[in-house]
């Protein structure tokens, strides 16, 4: 009976529906209250290795920075273990073609060395991001009725027309562009992610564990039904 319940149970809802995120296309993320949102990966650099003059100046074009905004942005902090997969991949490649035994039995000794570093010492690298948002709705030739009801349905899924979408784009890669020039400011470069680095991005923070295990496909490889 109860193997029969289950079989004929509902499907649960699908964790998709659970997310903010409605799409991503064209290096843009989509979410369901019609906002849209840029990430930029940036840079770092050594402070504490700065001359003092160095630093004020750092410390100067940061305020310049940050006073020169307008709008919220979000500073994420990303923390994962260090994947040498593809390094030691090269290596055995390069073992593979080693003629020399002597060679070859250096570069596997060197090979196992690195691997029993990164996995006893849990070796962590650090990725910084900025989020830079554009929602349209905060615009000021808005009226302060359509602001109030974007802001008591904020869940609810916006479909955006290609032109909205396009206007809203443009208008956000101008905060863009002016984001990575404050960075440059400070010595810091930024690249915006693309689409295919945006949803491997998402999916390494919803899926840390499953993400070591099974990489993602190349977003352009990938066959979607109609």
């Amino acid at each position: 009976m109860q193997s029969k319940q289950l079989a004929g149970s509902k499907p649960g809802v699908p964790a998709q529906s659970y997310l903010d995120i409605a799409e991503i296309k064209e290096d843009v993320v989509v979410l369901k209250d019609g906002t849209i949102r840029a990430v930029l990966l940036v840079s770092s650099i050594n402070f504490a290795l700065k001359s003092e003059d160095e630093q004020n100046a750092i410390v100067q074009a940061y305020m310049q920075f940050l006073n020169a905004l307008d709008y919220p942005i979000q500073v994420v902090i990303q923390s994962r273990r260090m994947n040498i997969d593809d390094y030691l991949g090269k290596l055995k490649d390069a073992e593979l073609g080693q003629k020399n035994e002597l060679l070859r039995n250096q570069i596997i000794d060197y090979r196992s060395y690195v691997r029993q570093l990164v996995d006893l010492a849990e070796i962590m690298q650090k990725r910084f991001y900025i989020v830079v948002p554009y929602d349209p709705t905060m615009e000021a030739q808005k009226s302060f009725v359509d602001r109030l009801g974007a802001i008591f349905t904020p869940m609810i899924t916006i479909r955006l027309t290609d032109e909205s979408f396009a206007k809203n784009r443009t208008a956000l890669m101008l905060r863009v562009n002016n984001i990575i020039a404050g960075l440059q400011g400070m010595s810091l470069s930024a690249a915006m992610l693309d689409t295919q680095s945006l949803i491997e991005l998402y999916y390494t923070v919803y899926n840390p564990e499953l993400f070591e295990t099974q990489r993602m496909t190349d977003v352009g490889k990938l066959q979607l039904e109609g």
